[in-house]
């Protein structure tokens, strides 16, 4: 999910960036379902190389091109992340056609922004609520925060906090952060109140967690799978818990029209 982005230089801004965390009182802990005790008899591999019980998707942009929703479906996925928007400006240009396909198809979708740390976090909010809306069904929507961008605010964890938070307020759901086990280490203590979308390439039955999270809630475990429906590689992903969780995490609306996931609302 990496755009060509320059990472900073590190050691500079560490001693900044730990200061702004300790700072941050942190949010209360989310309710992220925990890993399932799969019986012997359901692992065996399914289509395309899954596990029978496994809760599987993908995620994808405008690199992966015109895509088959349906032929995802068919094929067992369950659910899609798609890339909205990127910073305070870029929207992709895919986006919207891709979300209401992969609903037309029957997927789960969840909508994908890209932070930008050289960013106003108000300014990519404004941008982001205002080119994304969640459906009953949806997924929640989720923060793509991998990297340093150069010119990185002096203040990145505090801000991106503040981002979360509108999202949140905005939706009345808990967003889901994405980011890597180093990255999350080094720059997201603070951070494990929100679902984790942990980006981690090995071929263990599990990821090693960051070190402020106990629990993942999506795995992306390869940038360079296939699935029907994509030409080309395409990340793949999947769920830690059940199918009653999973149905839980999805958006519902309320009867006042606002937003929440069935596992907010008890």
């Amino acid at each position: 999910m990496n755009p060509w982005l320059t990472r900073k230089p590190l050691a500079g801004a560490i001693g900044l960036i730990c200061l702004s965390v300790l700072s941050i009182v942190a949010s209360a802990s989310a309710q992220v379902p925990a890993a399932p005790v799969i019986p012997a008899q359901e692992r065996q591999p399914g289509p395309h190389g899954r596990t029978a019980s496994e809760i599987s998707g993908v995620d994808l942009s405008k690199w992966q091109g015109e895509v088959d929703f349906p032929a995802i479906k068919a094929a067992g996925r369950s659910y899609v992340f798609i890339k909205a928007t990127q910073g305070a400006r870029e929207v992709d240009p895919n986006y919207r056609r891709n979300i209401s396909d992969a609903r037309k198809a029957g997927l789960a979708a969840g909508s994908y922004h890209f932070y930008m740390t050289n960013e106003s976090p108000e300014a990519q909010f404004v941008h982001m609520s205002t080119n994304v809306s969640l459906l009953t069904g949806d997924l929640p929507p989720v923060v793509d925060i991998e990297l340093l961008s150069r010119n990185t605010l002096q203040k990145p964890a505090s801000e991106l906090k503040l981002f979360l938070s509108l999202l949140e307020k905005k939706y009345r759901v808990k967003p889901i952060v994405y980011s890597g086990e180093s990255f999350a280490n080094e720059y997201l203590a603070g951070f494990s109140g929100f679902p984790l979308w942990l980006a981690e390439y090995n071929k263990d039955r599990a990821p090693k967690l960051p070190l402020d999270w106990k629990r993942w809630t999506f795995w992306q475990h390869t940038q360079s799978g296939t699935v029907p429906g994509v030409s080309g590689k395409v990340d793949l992903d999947r769920f830690n818990g059940t199918r009653r969780q999973f149905r839980a995490l999805l958006v519902r609306f309320s009867g006042n029209g606002r937003s929440r996931s069935s596992a907010e609302s008890g």
